[in-house]
């Protein structure tokens, strides 16, 4: 039995490897690559996770197909039990890893928060359903992927550049024949496509090593007690037919309880299936072969999940109620009209509810355009995309973003349809653009207009310079019906801080209640 646990737990340990292999690999192909396909289903960790699924589809009040591969996982787990959390999940995986790098400071805790995750469960569930869209805020992929994204890759970029640079530019020419090489194979395997620059990035690093930082606690802090998917398997796995079975007369040994990452292990040897992972370490590790796993056909007890019915009915009361206060705030009422979302936007609030938070679209984007909204979109909207066309621009023929969204808040636009589609309108303020302050021209925002009919036209006028004299300028102005708010007139804007361009939510597609006057919205 020992050395059916060995071989169990190596293939474990090879599953946790490769899974994460394919993560990563996937994660670096969220970009772009000189075409406006990507071949790989790169968003599939996200459309296999069960609490998403539901909290998605509560919030669209109807299933949302894409997410349809969380199906198998939720069958897999009636059979198998909680495989997914030790054998596939990439944050799993992680944190085993970086076990032996963090020192546990309370060894032996006796996880008095396990039941909290169920109670978050309900929460973002109800919440989700009822218009309270937080459940990319815990969701464990989400947390991963958004502070790899904006925060670690880029930062890996900036090192890996500045390192190259270094040696290009101060090392001998036979150290540059070493090193380039090197270089090139990176930047063709490895690095992005080009260096993006992120709001928040700080933040969402912090948020991702909060979870390691919380192993000092107890090992799998986060697994144990706050992962929503972790209680979301937890709860199928109570009706799964893959037990483990303790030794009932195991003498003083403690082997299997000190081993066990979850702690799923009690004082009698009995083995929870709510919390086992079947990492296998206890079936190696047991030096009397006490321990087994197999299915249970008959007798199969189903395990309480020890929660106060008074503390989970408040939690569900809570995100019942929370909703409805959202409504009584000036931005129910008049939207930020600074708010651009990406082309193929759901209506906002089927919007938020859909958007996972996960950050692949920001990556993907080509103009380094999409950003993590911070309060303009309200608490429940952080980390949500939005157009900050200052710090890039949305690409006239690229429909990348609706491609690697997981949950169909944006849609997978064909370029036609991509090109018709308005997502805002800009506007000129006088009192900055050169051509109406100080009789300086300057036609930078017409020359990178990328409609094929020129949104932005000039008007010639007679006006005043700096230096008194009259000079004949030409002054831009913006036909509307043209503008589909790509924002490259801002970010190309020479002036220095505010741009003199601005774009905002004016006319959008998806909210046919803000067109413009005497608009026709593009079909």
């Amino acid at each position: 039995m020992k050395k059916n646990g060995m071989t169990l737990r190596h293939w474990r340990r090879l599953s946790q490897a490769l899974c994460f292999i394919l993560f990563i690999f996937l994660f670096i192909k969220t970009d772009y690559s000189g075409s406006n396909e990507i071949p790989y289903a790169v968003n599939i960790l996200f459309r296999i996770d069960p609490f998403l699924a539901a909290s998605a589809s509560l919030a669209a009040k109807a299933l949302v197909s894409l997410m349809w591969p969380s199906l198998i996982f939720i069958g897999l787990t009636f059979i198998f039990g909680r495989f997914f959390c030790g054998w596939i999940c990439p944050m799993g995986a992680l944190l085993d890893g970086a076990h032996r790098f963090i020192p546990q400071a309370r060894p032996g805790n006796a996880n008095r928060f396990r039941t909290f995750k169920f109670y978050l469960l309900g929460f973002l569930l109800i919440g989700a359903f009822l218009g309270l869209p937080l459940t990319g805020y815990f969701d464990p992929f989400s947390i991963l992927v958004r502070g790899l994204a904006l925060s670690v890759y880029p930062a890996l970029n900036v090192l890996t550049v500045s390192f190259f640079t270094f040696t290009y530019q101060q090392m001998p020419d036979w150290v540059n024949m070493l090193t380039e090489p090197v270089y090139s194979f990176l930047k063709a395997t490895i690095l992005p496509f080009q260096q993006n620059h992120y709001h928040l990035g700080f933040v969402s690093l912090f948020l991702l090593a909060t979870i390691f930082i919380l192993e000092r606690l107890e090992r799998r802090f986060f697994c144990r007690n706050a992962c929503p998917v972790g209680a979301f398997y937890a709860i199928t796995s109570r009706f799964s037919l893959m037990r483990g079975k303790g030794g009932s007369s195991c003498g003083r040994c403690r082997n299997c309880i000190s081993v066990c990452r979850m702690d799923a292990i009690d004082e009698n040897r009995r083995i929870s299936p709510l919390e086992c992972t079947l990492c296998m370490d206890c079936l190696d590790l047991c030096p009397g072969s006490k321990i087994s796993f197999g299915f249970q056909k008959k007798d199969l007890t189903r395990p309480g999940f020890g929660l106060s019915r008074r503390t989970f009915i408040g939690s569900l009361a809570i995100g019942t109620a929370l909703p409805f206060v959202l409504d009584t705030r000036v931005m129910a009422q008049r939207a930020d009209p600074f708010l651009v979302r990406p082309p193929g936007a759901l209506p906002e609030k089927e919007f938020l509810g859909r958007c996972v938070r996960c950050g692949e679209c920001m990556k993907v984007c080509i103009g380094n355009g999409l950003q993590p909204t911070f309060l303009s979109a309200g608490l429940e909207g952080i980390f949500s995309p939005r157009l900050n066309a200052r710090s890039g621009y949305c690409e006239y023929n690229c429909t990348l973003c609706g491609q690697v969204c997981p949950t169909g808040a944006l849609a997978k636009l064909s370029l036609d349809r991509k090109h018709a589609t308005k997502i805002g309108n800009i506007f000129f303020d006088k009192n900055r653009c050169l051509p109406f302050a100080k009789g300086i021209p300057c036609i930078v925002c017409e020359e990178h207009c990328p409609t094929p009919a020129k949104a932005i036209q000039f008007r010639e006028a007679m006006v005043l310079n700096n230096q008194g004299e009259n000079v004949l300028v030409k002054q831009p102005y913006v036909i509307d019906e043209r503008c589909i708010g790509c924002g490259i007139c801002e970010t190309r804007c020479p002036l220095p801080g505010k741009s003199a361009v601005r774009l905002t939510s004016a006319g959008e597609s998806r909210n046919p209640g803000n067109a413009l006057p005497n608009q026709a919205l593009p079909g």
